[in-house]
């Protein structure tokens, strides 16, 4: 049988690496495929690094569109990234008939549902494992393996460079500018990281998990996006004796009922921000530049997938395992074929995504202040007036100056909205010195 034939487009960090690993594990991967995997042609604007990868094994053309106008090519894999050329290029390639592979996490959290609908009327298939949490085959997990369940909440630590920088904030006390620079220096963070610290990059991810993991479309515009930069060591400190460790996980929920007093329709929650998570559960010692996502299905329980999130042969890894899946449904009839966000595109649902407003969750307060008596009680009593329940109570010498305190509340679950309100209150307070800082908890029970 011929080999399949791939276009590569961007033959960058990951594209170098698929190119490698294809070339490396031809023969294993062939006798999972069933044929040859063939990468034929390559377009980067820079031919000569390309050349120097691919040597005399493929064609190398400065024009993506070149290839994909070859006949004989079966596949393409884009790796260019962004929002811009990379769709144009994505949707030229499914109206030619080719079959895509793509590791553009950003390109489907804003476009998938134009995307993945193109692809569905030509009849051929879009692959994106390496699109959310680079080598872990959590795409795979959530559309096949899990596909028997309800699933119920989906949590991941699915950016590495906020993750190395909490991680080297609590182990080394330092400050959130402190450690980018390291990061930088190390060549974890961009030069510009405002996509990963601003938590973009995770709700990129986090948006196609949410729409695998209950059948909606893709809406990246819903998502509640919150970064790490105002995060303080004190806070990890306080969070550590507390029995926490702060992440940045992007979350995605069903709830049926909110019992929000005001409203009682159900919804998705879909949000990334910094969280307390137990320090027993697992996902709260990833460290480093690692991934690690969770997902809770009614029938299998909590499940956890771990491994490196990014990287030139990591993300490989995902890449070559999309060619493998299309090579075995290459002839397959459309209609037989996973479907791109696990639900046949006529069931997907319409069920909205909540604001953040109605997110419930618990919370972490550290208030700074006066330190005489009655604050406590007048603090407690405006979270009691608010139906907000307190779990514990941290009282320390604050930092700020003498004759203050900081004051460090967990609450219990309670609506966003709610708590929003009683901050509001709390701020108002003359007692009350400085902006209150709050952070979300979640249990992951």
């Amino acid at each position: 049988m011929k080999p399949i034939q791939v276009g590569l487009l961007g033959i960058g960090t990951v594209g170098s690496g698929t190119f490698k690993v294809l070339q490396r594990n031809q023969e294993e991967i062939r006798r999972r495929a069933g044929r040859e995997i063939r990468i034929s042609m390559v377009a980067d604007l820079d031919t000569a690094r390309a050349r120097s990868v691919v040597g005399t094994a493929a064609e190398v053309v400065a024009d993506a569109r070149a290839v994909i106008a070859n006949p004989d090519i079966d596949i393409v894999i884009e790796l260019i990234g962004g929002y811009g050329i990379a769709k144009t290029l994505v949707l030229e390639a499914i109206a030619a008939g080719k079959h895509v592979v793509t590791a553009n996490k950003a390109l489907l959290a804003v476009h998938g549902s134009e995307i993945f609908a193109a692809a569905s009327a030509k009849g051929v298939m879009v692959a994106f494992e390496a699109a959310v949490a680079g080598g872990i085959p959590i795409i795979k997990a959530l559309r096949e393996g899990l596909t028997a369940n309800r699933i119920e909440w989906v949590a991941g630590i699915i950016n590495g460079t906020t993750n190395f920088i909490l991680s080297e904030m609590r182990s080394k006390g330092l400050d959130f500018a402190a450690v980018l620079k390291q990061a930088q220096a190390l060549g974890y963070a961009e030069a510009d990281p405002t996509f990963d610290i601003e938590g973009v990059d995770a709700a990129h991810k986090a948006t196609i998990m949410s729409a695998i993991a209950f059948g909606i479309p893709v809406q990246f515009d819903r998502a509640y996006v919150e970064g790490i930069t105002a995060l303080q060591a004190a806070d990890i400190r306080y969070a550590e004796q507390l029995g926490y460790r702060i992440k940045l996980l992007g979350i995605t929920k069903r709830r049926d009922d909110l019992k929000s007093g005001t409203h009682a329709a159900g919804g998705i929650e879909l949000r990334v921000h910094p969280t307390l998570v137990p320090s027993q559960r697992l996902i709260a010692n990833v460290e480093g530049a690692m991934n690690a996502v969770v997902v809770h299905g009614d029938a299998v329980g909590t499940t956890l997938y771990y491994g490196k999130g990014a990287g030139s042969e990591p993300t490989a890894s995902a890449v070559v395992a999309d060619l493998v899946d299309i090579t075995r449904l290459h002839t397959a009839d459309p209609d037989h074929r996973v479907p791109h966000l696990a639900f046949q595109p006529g069931a997907m649902a319409a069920t909205p995504i909540l604001p953040i407003t109605e997110v419930v969750t618990a919370f972490y307060l550290r208030l700074v202040v006066a330190d005489k008596a009655g604050v406590l009680a007048r603090i407690t009593g405006i979270l009691a007036d608010n139906d907000i329940s307190i779990d514990a109570v941290l009282q320390r010498e604050s930092a700020e100056g003498e004759n203050q305190t900081d004051l460090i509340i967990l609450t219990h679950d309670t609506v966003e909205g709610r708590m929003n309100r009683a901050l509001a209150q709390m701020q108002a307070l003359p007692t009350v010195l400085a902006p209150i800082v709050r952070i979300r908890k979640e249990e992951l029970s």
